[in-house]
């Protein structure tokens, strides 16, 4: 269970122990191992990581999107009583999009290229209430206004290709709300677009937040996203949460050395331009076969003996409540790290 669950409101979503694996030629893919977290009324949760290391298979999973012949799945998704990890198909449809909604990482995609945008819209609203045509398609031209389409009576019956692609997203995230649901799960809501409507889409994620009291899980690689809107955050490596905290704990006090590293990734603006941008060293671990221990290991500067052995993620500041850390080193230790390398980028060890 996760180490936020006790004190603050009943959580709206608990995920306890989620494993999902995936039976291919090579061997079992362990995509998500041992995931465990709460999502809170009105929260906005951050979920971030290099890309490979289970954040999208986990959303996918709590919609029953990644049930299949050769997946595993094992664990809880709780939600309004119901677990969505053994909920019939005919309960998931019920509650996909009433009550939980996802917007997909490419809109292009998502939005079928020969229907106009306005009927895919139209099609949900009537799949799940009883409504005329009129009154769905004016619903449908509400949605479109609401996040910010110039002349939605007139774009409600374009087609995709005729919307820019900051807009294919809006459409999206409009179809996402058409019921009205409690969680929207935005995976990388931002990417592929420049960064003023990335600003926009941000913007009306976080104003939907604040008007509905929307909870939100906002999945992405970008750190810089990450910052503009989260309220707390779950730090994913290779299938497991190696860190998890409040924005500030996470971005002030950072203790995992993969969170470093991904801070470290970052340009900074306060700083004269590095020769070669800072990286972390080596790639993410197969999930075919991950290392013993500390998943982390084999790119950590930082790593010794112990790390031979998986530590659980768990509380280690005495001051710190909920933030958690799935790491070896001493509290104490990582302050004078972190004070040592100035939280630039990790280099593999020689």
């Amino acid at each position: 269970m996760s180490p936020t669950t006790a004190g603050g409101p009943q959580p709206l979503l608990s995920v306890d122990d989620l494993h999902v694996r995936f039976a291919t030629e090579d061997g079992v893919v362990r995509a998500v191992d041992g995931v465990s977290f709460d999502l809170r009324p009105g929260e906005i949760l951050g979920l971030v990581g290099e890309s490979g290391c289970g954040k999208s298979v986990t959303a996918q999973t709590m919609m029953g999107l990644t049930r299949a012949t050769n997946s595993t799945i094992s664990g809880s998704v709780r939600f309004g009583g119901n677990d969505l990890v053994t909920a019939s198909d005919e309960q998931l449809q019920t509650i996909r999009g009433r009550e939980v909604s996802m917007v997909f990482q490419d809109p292009m995609t998502s939005l079928n290229p020969v229907y106009r945008v306005g009927d895919q819209i139209i099609e949900q609203i009537q799949a799940h209430k009883g409504v005329d045509d009129d009154e769905a398609k004016e619903r449908a031209r509400e949605l479109l206004a609401s996040v910010g389409i110039p002349n939605a009576a007139e774009r409600v019956d374009d087609y995709p290709y005729e919307f820019s692609g900051g807009m294919r997203q809006r459409a999206m995230i409009a179809m996402a709300l058409a019921l009205e649901p409690r969680i929207l799960i935005a995976d990388e809501p931002t990417t592929a677009l420049d960064v003023t409507i990335q600003a926009q889409i941000l913007a009306l994620i976080q104003r939907l937040n604040q008007e509905r009291g929307l909870a939100v899980i906002l999945i992405t690689h970008d750190l810089g996203v990450i910052a503009e809107v989260a309220d707390r955050v779950l730090v994913m490596y290779a299938g497991q949460i190696v860190e998890e905290g409040t924005l500030d704990e996470i971005f002030y006090d950072p203790q995992h050395p993969y969170t470093w590293g991904l801070m470290g990734s970052l340009t900074r603006l306060d700083q004269p331009p590095p020769d070669r941008l800072p990286q972390i060293g080596g790639a993410p671990p197969s999930l075919l076969a991950p290392p013993t221990g500390c998943r982390f290991r084999p790119r950590c500067p930082h790593a010794f003996e112990k790390c031979g052995e998986l530590p659980d993620l768990e509380v280690r500041l005495s001051n710190a409540a909920g933030h958690a850390d799935r790491c070896w080193l001493d509290p104490a230790d990582k302050k004078r790290l972190r004070e040592v390398e100035g939280r630039i980028g990790l280099e593999v060890p020689a």
